[in-house]
């Protein structure tokens, strides 16, 4: 891989019922030195179709890091387009597709939203599963995912909820990224186990991976200072070196 990573261009996946408050810090940090873009996930029930239309808006090479329903877009995005991916940041999400459990699940918080109860699922059932004990107190943190949440609506949610409950197996994607990659978590994770990002990274021929302390599922907010740490010195590093040691933490 050639030293243009130091500045290609940076694109970023937010996550369900999130929208580029999710990546304020990185935008802040990155833009300085590269040219940075958020990526919207509306308009499409399927990750195909949503990824698609980034690869539409997007660069004609670019870095690619997505969290969460971010970082399962991402894969998508890769199968479609690998030759524009110069390197992918994989950011608490996962390579498996939804259980049976988690597809009745989703089935039934669409059909709450649709009554009108789209406050009551993010608060009772997103929510709970996102931050570190660290950051359970932290009142203005948590009324920024709820203000996402709130303000994104109950369409985005439904189709958001559909191309996530539909997505596919990328189990036998995970062998063929031929692009640098890292693979980055927080330590008390709730939805995306470490272990899952353990083998993500063991199964990526060029990966890396990161476990940031005093985290969970919404890093990218929740440890800022040391996401953006992890992910500049991974670049440095994979633009020095021909490949990225597999399964570093």
């Amino acid at each position: 891989m050639s030293d243009c990573i130091r500045s290609t261009p940076l694109v970023l996946l937010p996550g369900l019922m999130c929208d580029e408050r999710l990546w304020r810090h990185q935008v802040d940090y990155f833009s300085p030195r590269r040219e940075v873009q958020v990526m919207s996930l509306v308009g499409a029930n399927t990750m195909a179709a949503l990824a698609r239309d980034v690869l539409q808006k997007a660069p004609a090479k670019f870095v690619l890091a997505g969290l969460s329903m971010g970082g399962i877009l991402a894969f998508e995005i890769y199968r479609q387009a690998p030759e524009r991916v110069e390197a992918l940041v994989l950011l608490d999400c996962t390579y498996l597709p939804d259980t049976p459990e988690k597809v009745e699940r989703r089935n039934r918080q669409m059909d709450d939203v649709r009554e009108g109860k789209l406050r009551q699922v993010l608060q009772e059932e997103l929510k709970p599963n996102y931050f570190a004990l660290a950051q359970q107190e932290d009142q203005a943190l948590h009324d920024e995912v709820m203000h996402m949440g709130m303000d994104l609506g109950e369409e985005v949610f439904i189709t958001q909820s559909q191309a996530l409950r539909d997505r596919p197996d990328s189990s036998d994607t995970l062998a063929d990224v031929s692009c640098p990659t890292l693979v980055l978590c927080g330590e008390e994770e709730k939805l995306c186990s470490v272990e899952m990002h353990e083998h993500m990274a063991q199964s990526i021929p060029q990966a890396s991976l990161k476990v940031i302390d005093h985290c969970g599922h919404l890093s990218s907010i929740e440890r800022p200072q040391a996401v953006n740490g992890a992910i500049e010195t991974w670049l440095q590093e994979s633009s020095l070196n021909k490949g990225v040691s597999s399964g570093a933490r």
